[in-house]
């Protein structure tokens, strides 16, 4: 599919090497935002525009090291009703020097730590963690956020662990999780997680399902994306 219709904006993909999916849908819907948001990893610019839309006051700030993905955001932006308050910027997360820092930090970054690469190079990129490790992921996040800002990720469950104990090291505490179940009698294949430098009294911990019995979105997930899907 070359393009995905919103509600309030299209995403063109054709030169995206990720393309629109559950888990950036997931995050943009789900991420906590503030006045100045930044999307790490920000392909086709759906969360940045998802974030543009849930936060009307926000300057967002999307940034990728894939060149062609950002021609293409930049595009999608240019093209909705954000372009005004939505920056799309082609970097690297390690060479990012933005003049003031941010509020809030969401992403949907590459995991694949262990697996084969895809031998569709910018592909296998966009999903392998060794162009972003977890622990130069966190090292950025620890020098963008500000003091009480909050980041939000979505990931694999079989990389949770690991990702935790690197915030850990990186000295943010987890405040926020929300494992994702596709039906009701399956195990929960991704989650939802969100991190502050300040630990609370209580982590909301909860478990929701995408589909109901019948293969409709769940209550839960319909009222998550209502202001996003068709």
């Amino acid at each position: 599919m070359s393009s995905f219709r919103f509600k309030q904006f299209e995403i063109f993909q054709d030169r995206c090497a990720m393309k629109v999916g559950t888990d950036g849908v997931l995050v943009g819907a789900w991420a906590r935002g503030g006045s100045r948001i930044l999307d790490i990893g920000s392909g086709t610019g759906l969360i940045s525009l998802m974030m543009a839309q849930r936060y009307q006051d926000a300057r967002v700030v999307g940034i990728d090291m894939d060149e062609d993905a950002c021609r293409q955001a930049c595009e999608n932006v240019a093209s909705s009703p954000f372009a005004d308050r939505v920056e799309i910027v082609h970097s690297r997360l390690q060479d990012f020097l933005p003049e003031e820092k941010f509020d809030a930090i969401v992403s949907n970054p590459p995991f694949f730590v262990d697996s084969l690469k895809n031998p569709d190079n910018k592909r296998s990129m966009a999903r392998h963690a060794d162009t972003l490790p977890f622990r130069e992921l966190w090292q950025g996040i620890k020098r963008l956020l500000l003091d009480d800002g909050v980041f939000s990720v979505v990931l694999p469950v079989d990389v949770e662990e690991q990702f935790i104990a690197e915030g850990c090291m990186s000295g943010f505490y987890l405040v926020g999780r929300c494992a994702i179940k596709t039906v009701e009698r399956k195990s929960p294949k991704r989650v939802l997680l969100s991190f502050e430098r300040h630990r609370r009294n209580e982590m909301e911990n909860v478990v929701e399902t995408m589909m109901d019995a019948d293969g409709n979105r769940s209550e839960w997930y319909a009222k998550l994306t209502d202001k996003f899907y068709l």
